[in-house]
């Protein structure tokens, strides 16, 4: 295990929230797009530690700028999560929520992310937006039930998921000001 936790390559997302014109919260997704890695996935703004990166705080505030456009002084840190390894892939990744003040219009890296995505929290509450499907991924030998969030046509899942879903209840009982 020691050897597994050292070939582990550190990385960061930003959860980025904030109100909407209606004061429903709102959280902040980005579709990857289908050429690079985890295409077409619905994921946090984020990405691998750069050695520039002092910290994986750092890293996911760096990638959010990146990413969607966000500028810094428009991200105020609320809390580094429960850090989410990724064995498949081999990261280990270290979550931050964040306010943000969002830009008028998201600005985001072309080659990286396909949409960004504004969804309200009270929409992944609801009961129909949590689902699960058995699933045959290439890196697994048997199919895996997958536990999933519906964001419109998509599916969150993954890391994202084992992320945002110990996180809801939390936000929905008002634990941060947001």
């Amino acid at each position: 295990m020691a050897d597994a936790r050292q070939r582990m390559r550190d990385a960061a997302v930003l959860v980025p929230l904030f109100r909407g014109a209606d004061g429903g919260l709102r959280l902040v997704l980005v579709r990857r797009t289908e050429g690079g890695p985890h295409a077409g996935q619905i994921a946090f703004p984020g990405g691998s530690r750069d050695r520039s990166d002092r910290t994986t705080r750092d890293t996911a505030v760096r990638e959010a700028c990146e990413e969607i456009g966000l500028a810094p002084e428009a991200i105020e840190i609320l809390e580094r999560l429960p850090v989410v390894e990724v064995r498949v892939s081999g990261f280990r990744v270290t979550p931050y929520l964040a306010r943000i003040t969002p830009p008028r219009h998201w600005s985001r890296d072309e080659r990286e992310i396909a949409e960004v995505l504004e969804v309200r929290v009270g929409d992944l509450l609801h009961p129909d937006a949590h689902g699960e499907s058995l699933e045959r991924l290439p890196a697994l030998r048997e199919p895996q039930r997958i536990a999933y969030y519906r964001v419109g046509s998509y599916r969150l899942w993954g890391a994202s998921y084992r992320i945002l879903h110990p996180l809801l209840p939390r936000l929905a009982a008002g634990e941060w000001n947001v």
